[in-house]
């Protein structure tokens, strides 16, 4: 994975074949999303989640090109895999993920990604601001105690997938 921060902040692009990740982007496409999640205990909500159950093949798919792929992942618990899906306009709020472990973030879009489109994700790094792109068929990985939040697209529903590990 291409390093953009000390190895805290990396991706990989093309991650998985055409035909698997329509698979990933039709399931989010088709997913039921509950509304209401927190970024942070007490926070305001933002955004609708999907949780992927464990018998769907999208989990494993996901989980097992992780294993395969990612070697220091494989001491580690996989804890919580779901899908992020924000509207136009949403405006997420900055939030950790725990403080310790990793976050992968998946861009299941099949589309090409116009700089004037957002969806980036943002990262609070050293008292700055870094912004990773949400490339089509691109996996983000960080430490889940970076500071960070997503951005919405301006006129289309933005999804990621989000696992889990510590």
């Amino acid at each position: 994975m291409e390093n953009l921060n000390e190895k805290i902040i990396s991706y990989n692009d093309d991650f998985f074949t055409k035909t698997e990740q329509k698979i990933i982007h039709d399931y989010c496409l088709n997913a039921a999303y509950i509304y209401g999640e927190f970024d942070s205990p007490g926070g305001p909500v933002s955004g609708m989640t999907h949780d992927i159950p464990e018998n769907e093949f999208v989990y494993k798919l996901l989980k097992k090109t992780l294993y395969d792929r990612v070697d220091f992942i494989r001491d580690l618990h996989l804890y919580r895999m779901y899908v992020n899906c924000f509207a136009p306009s949403d405006t997420p709020n900055f939030h950790i993920d725990g403080l310790n472990g990793y976050t992968f973030l998946y861009y299941p879009m099949i589309r090409e990604h116009e700089v004037n489109d957002g969806g980036e994700t943002i990262f609070f790094v050293e008292n700055d601001l870094m912004g990773v792109l949400p490339i089509s068929n691109r996996m983000v990985v960080f430490d889940a105690s970076i500071l960070h939040k997503a951005t919405s697209f301006r006129n289309e529903y933005r999804f990621t997938v989000a696992i889990k590990y510590r």
